[in-house]
């Protein structure tokens, strides 16, 4: 815990409410019995709402009622929704991190981040739907980033480089993890996953793209891979992690090419 004699409190004023009282920043209401409202206990509270019924059903009054309280006894802990989303953000990204492991083999630890990202956007579907608003500032949030700089603590690389493979890593997670939570949505409200493999839309497609207008695009309909309809011709196996597998060689690739910088011109 930090000593908060000893912060710089013009300099913490610039973060976002719903940040300081992720940081336990926050001064705590004293109106009201002890113990029996807490900023711990009214996002766990809308986090289970929102796993329920998505982020919309989220609000003020919802989370208040599902608690027993009334929605003014929450306003004295969190201010404002806005404040509340971003603890919420932050809560689903406390996750059990792996301890560092020596020699560990560091391509092993982006796909465990990888995965652990989807996870996240997976067990909590509105997760993805809170809009991107700054860098991350809340504690688990850069705790996960913390997690990233680790494994290339290592590295031969300047700060910049390191903070631009977090992002392409970063990205790559949210967009995979946003399809993988899409297609769990179709598939619990009765979807079937051949609709998402194309299966169930092949002798369609292969009737309707006609070679004059897409003369690219033809050939692979026509072979099936389209739409998965030759499992045994597949050799890349998982889109997912043939797509992880191509970043991890493109960031070896540069680590083992990148030519050092001169002390000459350092």
């Amino acid at each position: 815990m930090q000593n908060k004699d000893h912060l710089d409190h013009e300099a913490l004023n610039n973060l976002p409410n719903g940040a300081k009282l992720g940081w336990g920043l926050g001064k705590q209401p004293k109106r009201g019995p002890k113990g029996e409202l807490s900023i711990k206990k009214i996002v766990e509270a809308a986090i289970s709402i929102a796993d329920k019924e998505g982020l919309s059903a989220v609000s003020m009054n919802r989370v208040a009622g599902s608690l027993g309280f009334t929605t003014m006894s929450l306003y004295r802990y969190i201010s404002s929704k806005d404040d509340l989303l971003m603890l919420m953000q932050d809560a689903a990204c406390e996750i059990s991190i792996p301890p560092e492991k020596e020699d560990a083999d560091w391509r092993e630890e982006m796909r465990e981040y990888v995965h652990a990202v989807i996870d996240v956007f997976r067990i909590h579907p509105w997760y993805g739907d809170i809009p991107i608003m700054s860098v991350p500032v809340t504690p688990n949030n850069l705790q996960m980033i913390d997690w990233v700089l680790r494994i290339m603590r290592k590295f031969s690389l300047n700060d910049y480089e390191k903070m631009s493979i977090l992002l392409l890593l970063s990205s790559y997670s949210r967009s995979c993890g946003l399809i993988q939570r899409d297609m769990d949505r179709a598939i619990i409200a009765g979807g079937s996953p051949s609709t998402f493999s194309g299966l169930d839309y092949s002798a369609a497609l292969k009737q309707l793209v006609k070679p004059e207008r897409f003369p690219n695009l033809h050939p692979v309909i026509m072979s099936g891979a389209y739409t998965d309809e030759n499992e045994s011709d597949n050799t890349v196996g998982n889109d997912f992690d043939f797509g992880m597998e191509r970043i991890l060689d493109g960031i070896e690739y540069f680590l083992v090419n990148k030519k050092p910088i001169s002390s000459d011109t350092a």
